[in-house]
Parts: C-alpha cells; structure tokens; sequence
C-alpha cells in the first residue's frame, strides 16, 4: 500500500469550514436575505446523454462499479444500497438498515468494493454541534453489507474523530466524510469538514495521512498507484479553487496540483489514461450549506496542462449537468449520480 506523509496545504483565509455542506445540499445556518432572478433557461437535451435510471427518495450521493459491472449507489434518505443494471436501468435493493441522515445530508455517503464485498460510507449520524445539539447515536464510519443484505460496522471514523479533532475550524465533531477509495488492505476516506485524508483498515484502525487547510477534499481516485483529491475549495467556490491534486507515493515529496479551474469539483475519476472531475457547478450564493446553481454543473476533461475542459456531446455543445454528485467511467462512457437521484450516461467525445 502506498503511504503518505502528513502535509498542510496552505490556502487564502475564508469563512466556510462547513464548505462540504453545500455539495450535498444541506443549510445549517439561517439564510440571508438574495436578491432573486429568474431562473436558468433550462439546458437543451443532449444527443449523448441518458436517462439510465431514476432511484431513491431524493437524495443521491456516492456510486461504485461492482464485480457484476452493475452501478452501485447509495440513498442517504432510506439507508439503503441500489444496483442499477447499466443496460437496462433495472434499479434492485441490495442492502437496508443504514441510519438515515438526520440533517437533510448524510447517511450513506458512497459506496465501494473490496473483492465481492461492498462497504458503505455513513457519515453525520452521529456525534455533537459543538456549542449545539447532538446530531444522533449511530456510528459514523464504513459498513460492511452482509450476505443477508444487512450491515455490520467495520470502522468507527466518528469516534477516532472526536479523538483526533483537525487543526482547521469546525462545528461537527464527527466530522463530513465525503468519499471511499479502495486499498489492498482497506479504504481512503475524504473528510471535507474536517479537511483531511484518512486511512481505515479492514481491521478498525484510522489513521490521518493528508492534512489541508481550509480546501474541502472531496473525491478520489486511484490509477497506476498513484492517488489523486478533488477539492471543491472554500466558499465562495470560485473556479480557481477547484482542483485536482496527486497525494505523492514519496514520503518526502509534498502534494502537486494537476490541474484547477472548475467550480465545487466533487468527483475524480480515469479512464485509462484520461483523468476526468466532476464540477457541480457554480455556487448558489444563497447560504453557507447551499448546493450549486441548478443545471451549471460539467464533467471535465483534465488536461495534462494543468487545464480542465468541459465534455461536449456530438454537436459542439458543452454537457450541462444539473447538482452532479458522483461519477464513474467504463470505457468511455461516464456515469453520473445527481443529487435528485439520477443516473445518467454520458457518452464521451472530448
């Protein structure tokens, strides 16, 4: 397993530690008076874009490929695990009994394998507010799902949390755990609150290896044994703070930005050679914990330049997506979640 060393990215003072909030559309603080403006004209369909299935109750977030090549996905509102047969659409319930989010974001966050076995990121079920309520009773951390389409808890990553709180500012004790990433020997795991990278063995143990300031980790990805971060940057989420950063192999040898320029990246993938993030899109301006504008968001390519550019379908035109959440990609065709519990596909030309 590759290791790292713990490193502190450093990054312009900005209010927003709570910055994750708003991927997964969550308002924990009152709102502010806006100014209101009509709606964005709604995108035009694209010949390359698809409808594969609509699941859950409204509240899509992480995704995996399974060793059946179906598309695994999780609904934060019921505590369940989906399958969603690609070629059919066919969506089938495959694990229940998660805790459900509480706040209006959370429970089961994302999905991954290991071999056969599928674990499942639950986070913000519990813990405290600090200085506010406690939020609930269940375990934050990973989820083994079980033969009998139960879970069974693998990982407590909310009590090592409390234990090992981060050096930036937060009010979630338990921390916002956002992504899963698979390992020999267990899981990467993003916390977007509490802006780190953790490791978390098979057997329990949790260990910090990347340490940010104020940046909002998001997705990951591994290929050819290097691992690559999306950050969906502070508020007010400007294009220049979204990133995709390579977590380097070399203990000695400090992280590298590959590329920056899209608005909340919340997911990274490859496909071969070609590494793809996902922008959700631009900022809604409305509240701390608010999502992106409706139909803004965009899958980019990243270039080796340092660039990100927009998909486009066959006629010319960027690909808009509406509040994109998570992706996956399989020999040129992508795979989105949307946060209204979408599955889209995407044929992609470049």
């Amino acid at each position: 397993m590759t290791r790292f060393r713990h490193f502190s990215a450093t990054t312009t003072a900005r209010r927003g530690p709570v910055a994750l909030l708003a991927i997964s559309g969550l308002a924990l603080t009152p709102a502010r008076a806006v100014q209101t403006t009509a709606p964005p004209p709604e995108p035009a369909a694209s010949p390359d874009v698809a409808t594969v299935a609509t699941f859950g109750s409204g509240l899509g977030s992480g995704s995996a490929i399974g060793p059946d090549g179906a598309i695994y996905v999780t609904d934060g509102n019921a505590g369940t695990v989906e399958r969603i047969d690609p070629a059919t659409g066919t969506v089938t319930r495959v694990g229940s009994g998660l805790p459900p989010q509480v706040l209006g974001i959370g429970g089961a966050m994302d999905v991954a394998f290991i071999d056969d076995t599928a674990y499942v990121l639950v986070t913000m079920v519990g813990g405290d507010i600090v200085d506010g309520d406690p939020i609930g009773d269940d375990v934050v951390g990973i989820y083994r799902l079980d033969d009998d389409g139960t879970f069974s808890v693998v990982a407590d990553i909310g009590a090592w949390s409390v234990e090992h709180p981060p050096t930036t500012d937060f009010f979630i004790t338990t921390g916002v755990q956002y992504a899963l990433q698979p390992t020999p020997d267990g899981f990467l795991v993003t916390d977007g609150h509490h802006n780190r990278v953790l490791r978390v063995g098979l057997d329990g143990a949790v260990d910090e290896i990347a340490t940010f300031g104020n940046v909002v980790p998001t997705g990951l990805a591994s290929a050819h044994d290097t691992v690559f971060v999306g950050l969906a940057g502070p508020l007010p989420h400007l294009p220049e703070d979204g990133q995709v950063l390579e977590l380097p192999a070399d203990s000695a040898a400090e992280p590298s930005t590959v590329a920056s320029g899209a608005s909340m990246i919340v997911d990274v993938e490859a496909d071969g050679e070609q590494l793809y993030a996902l922008s959700q899109g631009a900022w809604d301006d409305v509240q701390e914990g608010s999502p992106a504008e409706p139909d803004t968001g965009r899958l980019v390519i990243v270039g080796s330049d340092g660039t990100m550019t927009p998909v486009s379908d066959s006629a010319g035109a960027e690909i808009v997506l509406d509040r994109p959440t998570s992706l996956e990609l399989v020999d040129g065709t992508a795979y989105v979640v949307t946060l209204a519990g979408e599955l889209l596909s995407i044929q992609i030309r470049g």
